[in-house]
């Protein structure tokens, strides 16, 4: 694995439990973690249980012991670090969004596609897939119990950027991040919401603002080039804090989306709710256990929304984990993305989603993008 900040802990999390909860044809070893700062990064093996650690994600991927690398670095160096891992034989897991730009995630998507055909696998890391409800709802969807769709609505809300004097990080320089809420919560609204309604967005209309344009960079940064206009102790904020967008998707369904840092005490509020021309379902992750279910085809005497408790061992996942009424957390929707790769390795099938997935979610964010430079134009999203 190339990381080990926030990331690198939740899927170390899932490399180390998922082979002792699910009965596995394959069984996950730790066998590396990489990171620049030699003395961070063997505190993070310890802490870990990764059994060796590299400062050079080279030296890791050349590793005889490595078959799969695991990328959880910022994005702007995904691309690279993932073309070099399949071209040299690995199978990868890249965390989202794919990459920093649509030229970036075309290059893995057809190094993904080249290193298919050695047998090698290539998946992106939407853990939100992987959480039972979400996959339950998937379920019901793809067995017409909405029917035909009318709308997606998707929200990302999160409060901690709402400080102005909150330090400037990587999350906020478009050369490392690419975007800002647009890319690190929106990508998973893109993703949920066409993973959910099984087919892509085909245009978008959008808006996006970055309301503090300059924040106290963190401990240890460097200093502003001189003449950049900046102060030596603050640098510029070059990503958005907030995006707004509608879309339509492939059948005519409407869509909207908002993602932003900026909502005060929001702390991780993703919430989801699918209307189609039978029902309805509703998802919120603060409650990620649950699910909304309203069939509009019942009498309306009767008819509204029930609470559907995922926790039966027939809800997806659930039947490796503890009896019925007893909740799963965050940490698990990486345990699960986890098992579904190892599986498709040891099966030799196309893990899901794809670098192909990936770079689709790719083109959305560049589309919007490109529509909030241009007043909201609404934007085709390239196919």
């Amino acid at each position: 694995m190339v990381g080990y900040a926030f990331m690198g802990a939740a899927h170390s999390q899932g490399w180390r439990t998922a082979g002792h909860v699910f009965d596995l044809p394959m069984r996950p070893a730790l066998a590396a973690i990489c990171g620049r700062d030699r003395a961070a990064v063997d505190a993070a093996a310890a802490r870990h249980g990764w059994a060796a650690a590299e400062t050079d994600w080279r030296a890791l991927v050349a590793r005889d012991d490595v078959r799969l690398v695991d990328i959880c670095t910022p994005g702007d160096r995904h691309a690279e670090i993932a073309i070099a891992a399949l071209e040299a034989g690995k199978h990868v897991l890249c965390e989202k969004p794919l990459a920093n730009t649509v030229a970036e995630a075309e290059a893995m998507a057809a190094a993904a596609a080249r290193a298919e055909s050695r047998g090698q696998v290539a998946m992106v890391g939407f853990n939100y897939r992987r959480v039972p409800a979400i996959a339950c709802a998937r379920g019901l969807i793809a067995q017409g119990r909405l029917g035909p769709l009318r709308h997606v609505r998707a929200a990302y809300l999160q409060d901690w950027l709402v400080d102005p004097e909150s330090p400037l990080t990587w999350r906020l320089e478009r050369e490392r991040a690419g975007s800002g809420a647009l890319g690190d919560l929106g990508a998973h609204l893109v993703d949920l919401a066409q993973y959910l309604a099984g087919e892509p967005l085909v245009g978008v209309s959008a808006v996006s603002e970055t309301f503090v344009r300059e924040r106290p960079r963190a401990p240890g940064a460097p200093a502003g080039l001189p003449g950049s206009g900046e102060t030596a102790g603050r640098g510029a904020v070059t990503v958005d804090d907030a995006v707004l967008f509608t879309g339509r998707l492939a059948s005519g369904a409407l869509a909207s989306f908002e993602a932003t840092r900026m909502a005060a005490g929001r702390k991780n509020a993703l919430r989801l709710e699918i209307n189609g021309e039978r029902g309805s379902l509703a998802f919120d992750l603060e409650r990620l256990n649950e699910l909304s279910f309203h069939d509009h085809t019942e009498p309306a005497a009767t008819a509204g929304f029930r609470r559907i408790l995922v926790t039966e061992p027939q809800h997806p996942y659930l039947e490796a984990w503890w009896p019925p009424g007893h909740p799963l957390g965050y940490e698990h929707t990486f345990v699960h993305q986890a098992r579904d790769l190892v599986r498709a390795i040891a099966d030799g099938t196309a893990p899901a989603p794809s670098f192909a997935d990936g770079l689709q979610v790719q083109r959305v964010l560049a589309a919007v993008e490109q529509s909030a430079a241009r007043n909201s134009v609404h934007t085709p999203v390239t196919p």
